[in-house]
């Protein structure tokens, strides 16, 4: 599938060197383009894995993955990841949700997603599936985890590695919905860690608010206000039916044992959210980033952003990216102390959204 490279110059915002990583083409099997990931692999060198969606379902596809050699200036063409003819069991498959993670010191770039059978309409009833390159996405490698976690699942943020006790976890973000196909099912956030990135095991629950429930997802992990602990700052919507809460604000939650026991979710009132994944992290210098959808509830236009420094608090909004298009889901990546590397899906015009994959910076220093 051919697809350009063309970049709509016309935007507004502080994200910098913005070009289109890919843009969708039609006719084809695909109708969008959504939920990219960036990953480093040497300077100038990144991968962009990001979900190719199959007209007629929900939230399912298969996983592709571009490269640039040029800092982003260029993207070749899509390599497949994981695809419906990855699996070599007896059922179709279809993926969603990829998410990239380069062990420090290691020549391996690893890619997490979902998994489900292809006949499903969307990817509630999913697990955990893998694949590494050792050639910085050339080729992939799937692998079967031992995952001892036996619900249904849903990747979206990126993983965290942690010190504890003297060794090193991996901490990865997940939730589940099972409450869409089934009255008396359940919504939760949860956290699964591992020590190899192979064998996974649940690692702590996100305890629902005391007000009452909420639903809890596409949460990210970073370090808190200070070193030894954890702040995981998740998407929300209304527990038991659809739409944003009011008001409608991400919630968080703490752990200061390695991500093993949360605190009750708690509203953060500073920080919109109105159903659509944001990005939560922290820099070198200690200083939280916020980076979000703004406008209600379905319109995912601009993209906007908050800094708060150490234990201070969150700026007003700055606005991250807005070109008179559709966009949502953002992942960053910081490479430089304060300065990151962003990618999103886009659109190319105000009334079609997930048509286009970008890529951009930003400098919060």
């Amino acid at each position: 599938m051919v697809m350009s490279n063309r970049m709509k110059s016309e935007f507004a915002g502080d994200a910098s060197e913005v070009t289109l990583v890919r843009e969708l083409e039609e006719p084809g099997p695909y109708n969008r383009l959504w939920q990219p990931f960036i990953e480093r692999w040497a300077k100038g060198n990144y991968l962009v894995a990001y979900g190719a969606h199959y007209t007629g379902k929900i939230d399912i596809g298969d996983i592709l993955c571009c490269q640039t050699h040029d800092g982003g200036k260029s993207w070749g063409e899509p390599i497949p990841i994981f695809d419906q003819h990855s699996f070599g069991g007896p059922h179709r498959v279809a993926y969603a949700n990829p998410v990239l993670y380069r062990p420090p010191g290691q020549d391996i770039v690893w890619c997490f997603a979902m998994r489900c059978r292809f006949f499903y309409r969307d990817s509630e009833d999913s697990e955990l599936v893998a694949a590494y390159s050792a050639d910085s996405g050339y080729t992939w490698q799937t692998v079967e985890l031992m995952v001892d976690y036996h619900l249904p699942l849903i990747t979206c943020a990126g993983i965290t590695r942690v010190e504890c006790d003297g060794a090193f976890r991996y901490l990865l973000p997940l939730h589940r919905n099972t409450q869409r196909h089934h009255p008396t099912g359940d919504r939760e956030h949860f956290v699964l860690e591992s020590t190899s990135l192979l064998e996974w095991k649940l690692a702590g629950i996100i305890p629902m608010p005391e007000s009452g429930p909420v639903f809890l997802h596409e949460g990210n992990i970073a370090k808190g206000s200070d070193d030894e602990e954890l702040k995981i700052v998740m998407r929300t919507a209304k527990y038991h039916r659809s739409g944003a809460l009011e008001p409608p604000v991400a919630y968080s939650s703490v752990s200061n044992n390695g991500g093993r026991t949360w605190s009750p979710a708690v509203a953060e009132p500073s920080l919109h959210n109105t159903c659509s994944k944001a990005y939560f992290g922290r820099d070198s210098y200690g200083r939280h980033l916020y980076v979000y959808s703004d406008g209600p509830q379905g319109e995912r236009k601009a993209l906007r952003y908050c800094v708060r420094e150490r234990k201070g608090e969150w700026s007003d909004p700055r606005l991250f990216f807005d070109g008179n298009t559709r966009n949502s889901y953002p992942t960053l990546l910081e490479e430089e102390p304060g300065h990151f590397l962003c990618v999103w899906d886009s659109s190319t015009d105000a009334e079609r959204k997930r048509t286009a994959i970008r890529f951009g910076r930003l400098a919060i220093g």
